[in-house]
C-alpha cells in the first residue's frame, strides 16, 4: 500500500475539513434524528442503517418511533411486538438486541443512553463503530466513524491500492479519521464523510464534478477512481431451494413459531424446509409437514415461488396452500416452539421471515382476484 503518511499538512487538513463542513451545511438530508440529536434517536437510526437504504430507515425509523417513542416503552414492550415492527428489515437480532439494551438501560442507566464508550460497548449489539456514531452524532465527542461510505472516500482520496478490510490498512484509516477529525465538530464532520459517500462518492457512478474534495483527490488526479477501494473478490452465493405448505382447515391457517436460537429465530412460519435430492417441492412440502408437525396434508396448490437474499444465501421458496388430511388435527411439534391457527387477516398480527410474508401478500393478492371474479 502506498503509503500515506504526512500525505496531509496541517492546512491541508484544516482546508478538507471546512470544504466538508460547508458542503454538509449546505447538501445534507433532511433525516427525522438529526432534527435534535437526541442519544435514543441517534442509536436506534444507527442499527437501522446497517445493511439498508436510507429511504427504507426513515420509513421505519418514523413507525417505530411512533410505536416506541422513549427507551421505558421499547423496554416495555414483548419480543413479538418489537418483531414486528422490526419485520421486513431483516437481520432481527438486532431488535432483539435493542429490546435488551433498552431493559439494562432502564434497569442500570436511568433510561439514559450513556456518553461512555466502555458502557455503550458492554450493551448488546452495540459496538466500536455503532458506539462511535452515538458518541460523535449525539454527543459531539471526539469518535471517528468508518463505515463503508467513509471507507470508500478515503480510499479515493488516498489512492489506496490494497482492500480497505485488510487488517493493516484498516488501522491506518482509523488513525487518518482520528487525525481528520476537527475539534467540537465531531457530530458534523463524521456526518458529512458518511452524507458524502451516500450522495457523492458513490459505489457506481461517483459525481466527482460535485464533490468538495475533488481537487484534493488523488483517485481523482490518478484516474483510478473506479478501481478504488479496490474490490475483493465476493463469497460464491449458496443456493438453497425450500418448499412450505400453508394448511388451510375451517378457514384458519396454521403458522408456528421458529425456535429461538434459530435462524430467523421466534418469528413465525408456515411449516417446510430443504428440498431433498430428487424430490419435486410438492413432495417436500409434505415430507416436512409431516416431520415438523405430524399432520397429514393433501390437495397441494401451487400459490407463489419467491426469491429471497440472506447474506450469502439464495432461498427459492416454493409455496403450497393444502388441506388437512385425515382425523387428526393436533400437531406435535418438533420444531417450532407453539403454534396457532389464525384467520387469513390475523396473519398480519405476527412477524415473519421475508419468503413467507410474501406468500402472505400473494395468497391476499389471490382472495382479492376472487373477489373482483365474483
Amino acid at each position: 500500500m502506498k503509503d500515506t503518511s504526512n500525505r496531509y499538512t496541517i492546512s491541508e487538513k484544516n482546508t478538507v475539513q471546512k470544504l466538508l463542513l460547508s458542503w454538509f451545511d449546505e447538501n445534507q438530508r433532511n433525516l427525522p434524528w438529526r432534527a435534535g440529536y437526541d442519544p435514543y434517536h441517534v442509536w436506534i437510526s444507527e442499527i437501522m442503517g446497517q445493511q439498508t437504504q436510507m429511504d427504507r430507515v426513515v420509513q421505519y425509523y418514523n413507525r417505530w418511533m411512533g410505536l416506541f417513542p422513549d427507551v421505558s416503552s421499547v423496554a416495555e414492550a414483548g419480543e413479538q411486538e418489537i418483531l414486528k415492527a422490526w419485520e421486513g428489515l431483516g437481520y432481527y437480532s438486532r431488535a432483539k438486541n435493542i429490546r435488551r439494551t433498552a431493559q439494562v438501560l432502564m434497569e442500570e442507566h436511568d433510561g439514559k443512553v450513556p456518553a461512555d464508550p466502555e458502557i455503550l460497548l458492554a450493551l448488546p449489539g452495540v459496538g466500536p463503530y455503532t458506539a462511535a456514531a452515538i458518541l460523535s452524532i449525539a454527543y459531539n465527542k471526539p469518535f471517528p466513524v468508518l463505515d463503508a461510505n467513509v471507507e470508500r472516500v478515503f480510499a479515493r482520496l488516498l489512492d489506496l491500492d490494497q482492500s480497505v478490510k485488510a487488517v493493516s490498512v484498516r488501522k491506518k484509516l482509523q488513525n487518518f479519521a482520528k487525525e481528520l477529525l476537527p475539534d467540537n465538530q465531531a457530530r458534523f464532520f463524521n456526518q458529512a464523510l458518511m452524507e458524502l459517500g451516500a450522495l457523492v462518492c458513490r459505489p457506481k457512478s461517483p459525481k466527482c464534478n460535485c464533490c468538495p474534495l475533488t481537487g484534493r483527490c488523488q483517485s481523482r488526479q490518478r484516474g483510478t477512481i473506479n478501481l478504488r477501494p479496490v474490490r475483493v473478490p465476493k463469497a460464491k452465493t449458496i443456493e438453497i431451494v425450500m418448499a412450505c405448505g400453508i394448511i388451510v382447515h375451517e378457514e384458519l391457517i396454521f403458522v408456528q413459531q421458529r425456535l429461538a436460537n434459530d435462524v430467523w429465530g421466534s418469528l413465525w412460519e408456515f411449516p417446510g424446509g430443504r428440498l431433498k435430492e430428487g424430490e419435486t417441492p410438492q413432495q417436500a412440502a409434505t415430507r416436512e409437514i409431516l416431520e415438523e408437525t405430524e399432520l397429514t396434508v393433501s390437495e397441494l396448490r401451487p400459490l407463489e415461488t419467491v426469491v429471497h437474499h440472506y447474506t450469502k444465501y439464495r432461498v427459492t421458496l416454493h409455496g403450497f396452500t393444502c388441506r388437512l388430511q385425515g382425523k387428526k388435527q393436533t400437531p406435535v411439534l418438533h420444531a417450532a416452539s407453539q403454534y396457532r391457527w389464525v384467520s387469513p387477516a390475523g396473519l398480519r398480527d405476527f412477524p415473519f421471515p421475508a419468503g413467507h410474508r410474501r406468500l402472505i401478500e400473494e395468497l391476499f393478492v389471490g382472495k382479492n382476484r376472487k373477489k373482483r371474479r365474483k
